[in-house]
């Protein structure tokens, strides 16, 4: 073995190595699919860059994951930019990613359709969750950057229709905090009291103008897209140009295509909505003209129906004078005298009708008793109803005696029974035997060499057995067996 090579400590070849990958490569771009991606709880991501035969570790700082321009997800093929070193604990290489991308548009929109896919499972997308707008909010909330033209386009098309009051939460649109921003605004919006001294909004509009799929990927993050699925104010997302399409498009109440569609879908052309109003003033003007010269014809109508009330009221007054001179002539005092005399003589012929009804019923009911019930014949029932009744009770205790005797003999009957019935013989190990063609007994073995097959009944179930008979086995189809007899 040689003895001239040189000697290096763990830790110096580690250093070694680490120095020449590091000044070999400098800053790199690898190409590959993001595998077992995972974030710790320090901010750091590790995951792996693979292809179809090898496979790198990375790992990359919160820093710079805080930077990145999307949230990256397994199966998701990117363009990672940073440094290849070693990890001396472990004795292996690994990148140090900076700045990650898809690699091209076509990965990031399989990015957003799998991500689209699975908030659509969660019900998120579902048209029952819709709300209707207001017809005409007092307060409009909006969500945009606060120096672009969206804001200037949305507030210049409201003032042309129906001037409202507008409260703007500025955010970024773009950018590494545009998502965190957006959910903030309307989680914000929503937390805001109705009856404070800034009120609530009654309708949020999220909007920014248009862009590349990668300038519209704050609307397409899924904190943006839950914020405005829980918001409790519905929401107008007008994202980018008429042909451009976010995830914040399919969870918001309404999509409009542009920022000042959105303005216009908010609230109502003012003056239309004026002229319309005279419209139905004139409508329900000209109702009730019609519905009040219809009633007065009604009335005058039935009024020539009526007599006049004048005359009714003369007539009653000329009929009340007559009767108080009728009743001025008559004194008051024959009045009364007439009517009790009269009341006297009537009181007087009810009493004797009802004393003659009473004679004649009580001497017809003497006759009807004498008729159907002699005098004799009630003695002679006096006299016998003690002895019926001592002999209602004398056959009522024969009855019961009568009764228990047949209720003891039938229990000693039903007691033998069971001790000599044949399912108690067949529980002691017989069997009962029966011919399968008519069901008879067979008592003997004579009998039993007769038949070509037996019956044997035992206690629990019935079994087909083969005797050694040839007689009857010649005249059947079925092979001859051997006799289990």
């Amino acid at each position: 073995m040689p003895t001239n090579l040189t000697e290096y400590t763990v830790s110096e070849i580690s250093g070694a190595l680490k120095r020449t990958v590091e000044d070999t490569f400098g800053l790199i771009k690898v190409r590959g699919e993001i595998s077992g991606f995972k974030r710790a709880a320090s901010g750091h991501a590790y995951f792996s860059l693979k292809d179809a035969q090898s496979r790198l570790d990375a790992v990359g700082w919160r820093g710079s994951v805080q930077r990145w321009r999307f949230p990256p997800e397994d199966g998701l093929e990117v363009i990672a930019t940073g440094r290849l070193t070693t990890y001396p604990g472990r004795s292996t290489y690994q990148m140090v990613v900076e700045q990650m991308e898809p690699a091209g548009a076509g990965a990031l929109m399989a990015m957003l359709e799998e991500r689209r896919k699975r908030l659509t499972a969660e019900g998120l997308f579902d048209a029952a969750r819709k709300r209707p707008l207001p017809f005409l909010p007092q307060v409009i909330g909006v969500v945009t950057s606060p120096t672009g033209a969206v804001i200037r386009d949305i507030l210049h098309r409201l003032a042309d229709r129906f001037p409202r009051r507008v409260l703007l939460w500025p955010v970024l649109v773009q950018g590494e905090q545009a998502a965190e921003q957006i959910a903030a605004a309307i989680h914000g919006f929503g937390a805001m009291p109705e009856s404070g001294p800034v009120r609530r909004p009654d309708l949020l509009i999220v909007a920014r103008g248009g862009g590349s799929i990668e300038d519209l990927m704050a609307f397409n993050e899924e904190s943006v897209v839950r914020a405005i699925a829980a918001s409790p104010i519905p929401v107008i997302s007008a994202v980018g140009h008429e042909t451009d399409s976010a995830l914040s498009d399919f969870v918001a109440d309404v999509r409009a295509p542009t920022p000042t569609a959105a303005a216009e879908m908010a609230v109502p052309v003012r003056m239309e909505l004026i002229d319309r109003l005279a419209i139905l003033d004139g409508r329900l003007r000209s109702a009730s003209v019609a519905q009040l010269t219809r009633r007065r014809t009604e009335l005058e109508r039935s009024a020539r129906g009526l007599p006049d009330p004048r005359m009714l009221l003369n007539l009653a007054t000329q009929r009340l004078d007559d009767l108080s001179e009728r009743l001025r002539l008559r004194q008051p005092q024959d009045v009364l005298r007439g009517k009790s005399e009269r009341l006297e003589m009537l009181n007087r012929r009810l009493r004797e009708l009802v004393g003659s009804f009473l004679k004649v019923e009580q001497r017809h009911l003497d006759r009807t008793s004498a008729r159907l019930v002699p005098s004799h014949i009630l003695a002679l029932l006096a006299r016998a109803t003690p002895v019926v009744a001592d002999r209602e009770r004398r056959l009522q205790r024969a009855m019961v005696r009568r009764l228990d005797d047949g209720h003891r003999r039938l229990e000693t009957l039903a007691k033998l029974l069971e001790s000599l019935g044949y399912r108690q013989v067949l529980e002691r190990g017989y069997a009962l035997v029966r011919a399968p063609a008519t069901g008879e007994l067979v008592t003997d073995a004579e009998a039993a060499r007769k038949e070509a097959k037996l019956n044997l009944i035992f206690h629990d179930g019935e079994v087909t057995v083969t005797t050694g008979s040839r007689t009857k086995r010649a005249a059947s189809d079925e092979p001859v067996q051997e006799s289990l007899l």
